[in-house]
């Protein structure tokens, strides 16, 4: 359990079990819970009550927690360029007074420009952030989870914020990465329609509890409902009778 505040709950969940590798899409209204899901599990925030145990990670353990967040919100540092930014991601793993000076070993260099590499900005290792367009600040964003070298990479609405002829590409990046580097791939998203690219998993998430588990595929307009109200499935359904 997670309190939202005043004592109320903001999730609610029982038992949830997401095995190693799965690729998991979270859908659900805003303020159902979907964040606060991402956030406990990147240990951003602590259940009032409950357990959570990540692979062979438990709190205490000593050790780096396994997973590495994408914001929604980039949450890069906009002066800095794209490299530094990535860099950040290896905060983790170097000792605090070498990061301090922002010194970094020449291995943490090399996983910095791999991951940059790979997102498709070797070019622009060197820009500045703020001189980026939102789908580049994105890519920044998932080369610096990377260099994490996380075990679970969690994405908070990773195409939000992003023009619609970029989402195919962002979440072609994800599935690649969870491809090459065998992570699990823990997804929020605002589009239900989004769900079979991103996931074969989906988690409706509504009130803090789960609504609905089962593949893409069982998303029909009732299930809709059940996550999103009645209000939402009756627009799904307007939007497909005016497709036809």
């Amino acid at each position: 359990m997670v309190h939202a505040g005043a004592g109320r709950p903001a999730l609610v969940i029982d038992r949830l079990v997401i095995g190693h590798g799965e690729r998991v899409a979270l859908l659900g209204p805003s303020g159902g819970g979907k964040t606060t899901l991402l956030r406990l599990i990147a240990g951003l925030i602590e259940p009032a009550r409950g357990r959570l145990t990540l692979g062979g990670w438990a709190p205490g353990a000593g050790r780096r927690r396994p997973t590495g967040m994408i914001f929604q919100d980039f949450a890069l540092v906009e002066r800095a360029s794209v490299l530094e930014n990535v860099l950040y991601g290896r905060l983790g793993a170097v000792p605090v007074l070498a990061s301090l000076f922002g010194w970094f070993p020449a291995e943490d260099r090399a996983i910095a420009w791999a991951t940059v590499c790979e997102v498709g900005l070797g070019e622009l290792v060197h820009q500045r952030v703020d001189r980026l367009s939102g789908g580049q600040r994105q890519r920044v964003a998932i080369a610096r989870a990377l260099a994490q070298q996380p075990a679970i990479l969690l994405a908070d609405e990773p195409v939000s914020n992003l023009d619609p002829s970029l989402t195919d590409g962002i979440l072609d990046l994800l599935n690649a990465a969870h491809a090459r580097h065998g992570v699990t791939l823990v997804t929020s998203l605002h589009q239900p329609r989004l769900a079979g690219r991103a996931a074969e998993r989906v988690l409706g998430i509504r009130d803090g509890r789960v609504a609905f588990d089962g593949p893409p595929s069982e998303l029909s307009l009732e299930v809709l409902e059940e996550v999103y109200g009645r209000a939402f499935a009756a627009r799904i359904d307007d939007d497909r009778d005016a497709a036809s």
